[in-house]
């Protein structure tokens, strides 16, 4: 089914009933963050896990067949697996406000489900000890709201790296003919590169106004992304890395559907990033749903009906695949240099209209 593109100008946010806040630090050997979004009346979610290497948190709860089947927070944090203590400050700061899975009758006895996935960015601010702690966590959330988000070199993506490019937090979302929403939400920390080293230009440019960057800036990108074997630099790009991120919609879904809406979300990562999943990367996609708006039941149409669920399944993920693939392109397009590698826009300031 054909879709239209989806615009960066969207956001995670998008979707009613999700906040995003995010905290970073950047001076006297910090270059970290985390990006959180809470989900106060609960959100059911599914994830899929590619990368060789990942850093997550709760994900085994999220298996269809368990118990639980709502979140209340998803938690994206630099750190490596040391990040995801960010997660402790989320549980504390919902635990807070009686935002939980109730566990017993008393309106504190709740436990807060906080899946997470972390980056690797250990050491890039110049001290390796350095990483996200639970006040991370705990910050990030009280920073939570609805509206548009700060992307680039912000929150989890501060530290982030996509192959000898400064990396980022970037966002995307698309309404559907049926009124169902889907965002999404992606940490750039890849392995793999956004950009096309023969045109200069990203791999996935529709939606953006960019054009083809003079030849000096597209040498000088090269060089970046294929540096010789025998420079320092080529190492950036074989270091721990991983892409991470969300995708919502306001339909009602299953843990089931959910899952394989994240699986499809990876359609939209390879997409934008070449290589994807490889074994240095830990790429991690969750997948929401805040339950806003029904999909048809199954007596309703014919399983090849355009109204049938499997049908509106299939829109809401190849529109999360779209849009997971814009906020990848959309992280590296809004990243600005932090002290740390060369931006996109640095390299090749000519590819902006």
């Amino acid at each position: 089914m054909a879709l239209t593109q989806p615009t960066a100008l969207g956001g995670l946010t998008d979707v009613p009933g999700v906040l995003v806040g995010q905290f970073q630090r950047n001076s006297r050997g910090w270059r970290t963050g985390t990006t959180v979004a809470i989900f106060p009346s609960g959100a059911t979610c599914g994830v899929d896990v590619r990368g060789g290497g990942p850093g997550t948190r709760e994900t085994d709860l999220l298996r269809p067949e368990n118990l639980v089947h709502e979140v209340h927070g998803i938690c994206l944090s630099g750190g490596s697996a040391f990040g995801l203590a960010s997660a402790d400050g989320v549980m504390q700061w919902l635990e807070q406000r009686h935002i939980g899975y109730s566990v017993g009758p008393e309106a504190h006895q709740i436990v807060p489900i906080v899946p997470a996935a972390v980056i690797f960015d250990l050491g890039r601010g110049g001290t390796f000890a350095h990483r996200p702690t639970a006040d991370f966590g705990n910050t990030a959330a009280a920073r939570a709201r609805r509206g548009p988000l700060k992307t680039g070199a912000v929150g989890a993506g501060i530290g982030a790296i996509s192959a000898g490019l400064q990396g980022g937090v970037g966002t995307a979302g698309h309404v559907l003919a049926s009124g169902v929403v889907v965002s999404a939400l992606a940490v750039v920390n890849s392995v793999g590169t956004v950009f096309n080293p023969t045109s200069g230009l990203p791999w996935e440019p529709n939606g953006f106004k960019l054009r083809r960057p003079v030849r000096t800036e597209r040498l000088a990108l090269g060089q970046i992304l294929h540096p010789p074997d025998d420079t320092p630099q080529s190492n950036v790009s074989r270091s721990l890395n991983t892409t991470i991120g969300i995708v919502a919609t306001s339909a009602v879904l299953t843990k089931a559907e959910c899952l394989k809406v994240a699986g499809v979300a990876h359609d939209g990562l390879a997409r934008a990033i070449r290589p994807a999943h490889t074994l240095f990367d830990g790429d991690t996609i969750f997948a929401l749903a805040l339950g806003h708006d029904q999909l048809a039941t199954t007596h309703e149409s014919g399983l090849h009906q355009p109204a049938s669920r499997a049908a509106q399944l299939n829109e809401i993920a190849e529109a999360g695949a779209q849009c997971f693939a814009t906020a990848c392109t959309a992280a590296l397009l809004a990243a600005r240099s932090v002290g740390g590698p060369p931006a996109y826009r640095d390299i090749c300031p000519s590819a902006f209209a």
